[in-house]
């Protein structure tokens, strides 16, 4: 069974969702290839608004009944606003990874989108093979 791969979104190696919102704002989660290895999603360590990130920073971790995992910035920037539905119902991430389950908004430190990141069909490949 394949995972649910929005086409409208960007992709980490690290099963990370980017989600472009509109003056240099990314939204970002974990995919639902990710929830679906983590498992049901305990808690959700999340980053502080106004920590700066650098792309490859841990800046938060997701708790499941199998593991803990570290979430790791896709981009660089500023957090902006965390997603603190989480704080009481980090299940979120398993049953809305793309919607209420996301994580953190984060202020692109140049406006725009690093290199690197892959499209729906780069992450199907990736996300298939794993």
């Amino acid at each position: 069974m394949s995972s649910e791969i929005p086409s409208d979104l960007t992709y980490t190696e690290a099963h990370e969702w980017v989600r472009e919102t509109g003056d240099g704002v990314v939204r970002i989660g974990i995919t639902d290839h990710a929830q679906s290895q983590l498992g049901d999603v305990v808690f959700v360590q999340l980053p502080t608004v106004g920590d700066t990130l650098a792309a490859g920073d841990a800046m938060g971790e997701v708790e499941s009944t199998k593991s803990v995992s570290d979430i790791y910035a896709p981009v660089a920037g500023e957090v902006v606003a965390v997603n603190e539905s989480l704080d009481g119902s980090p299940e979120l991430v398993n049953s809305a990874p793309y919607a209420d389950g996301w994580i953190v908004d984060v202020r692109l430190t140049d406006g725009t989108l690093p290199d690197g990141l892959l499209d729906a069909a780069a992450y199907r490949q990736l996300a298939d093979g794993s």
